[in-house]
């Protein structure tokens, strides 16, 4: 009876530590398994951030430039005249002028103007040529660099000069000049006359001078809205061609865009 009351503690107690192991061994496995995922997890984590910070990276590279790289402008006003012409022409003709300007930094640009500018005849020119009336005007093609000067967010200052062309002409009304008789200063200006005299053909009512030349000058600008500016311009023009000149003072304002 002995052996069996001691026979009996003994698996009870084998029993009970197989049954500890066994709830051990499955805590341990239930609490590696939930870790699992979130390891796993972690590239797709990582994965997800990179392309991000690449697209950050790249959008970062991209420079967008701080000024725009075409300008047109329109304008109209008034010329003052200078040298020879200033003889023949009073001042105050009125003036028209379009361009165009191709930007390759704030500050530096190549501009294109095509400008109108008409030429009132003294009364001392029309006297000269023996007529009562007549009328004048220059077409000019100018072409050079712009040089920008932003003072503020505002207002910009700008100065401009190059090379010209300046298509002259000109038409009186009638004439009281003998052909053949010595020039006037006038019609040495106007362009026709020839070896020192009148033409025989008496073809000298009408005028046409071609000149090239150059010009320079500078303008203001003051922006009014966000693509808009309108700005002020003063310019000095010059063409010469066998000592016959024009000279030229337009004052323009305008718009800019």
């Amino acid at each position: 009876m002995t052996r069996k009351f001691v026979l009996v503690p003994s698996v009870a107690i084998s029993l009970f530590i197989s049954f500890i192991v066994l709830i051990a061994g499955t805590t341990v496995h239930a609490q590696q398994t939930p870790t699992e995922p979130s390891t796993a997890q972690q590239p797709d984590s990582q994965s997800t951030q990179e392309p991000s910070i690449e697209e950050s990276t790249s959008h970062r590279r991209v420079k967008v430039p701080n000024y725009k790289k075409w300008n047109f402008n329109v304008g109209g006003g008034a010329s003052l005249t200078n040298g020879t012409t200033n003889n023949f022409v009073r001042g105050g003709g009125g003036v028209a002028a379009v361009g165009v300007a191709r930007n390759y930094s704030r500050f530096f640009g190549l501009r294109f103007d095509l400008q109108f500018d008409n030429l009132p005849l003294r009364n001392v020119a029309l006297l000269q040529a023996q007529a009562p009336s007549g009328n004048s005007h220059v077409y000019s093609l100018n072409l050079g660099p712009i040089v920008s000067i932003p003072a503020t967010k505002l207002w910009t200052g700008y100065i401009v000069f190059g090379g010209g062309f300046y298509h002259r002409s000109g038409k009186l009304d009638s004439s009281g000049a003998v052909p053949g008789y010595p020039c006037t200063p006038f019609f040495v200006w106007w362009g026709r006359c020839y070896s020192g005299s009148l033409p025989l053909d008496g073809n000298f009512l009408k005028e046409v001078v071609n000149e090239p030349g150059f010009y320079f000058g500078g303008g203001l600008a003051r922006k009014v809205h966000s693509n808009i500016e309108i700005y002020a311009e003063f310019r000095d023009l010059h063409g010469t061609h066998r000592g016959i000149t024009t000279d030229l003072r337009p004052i323009t304002v305008g718009v800019r865009w």
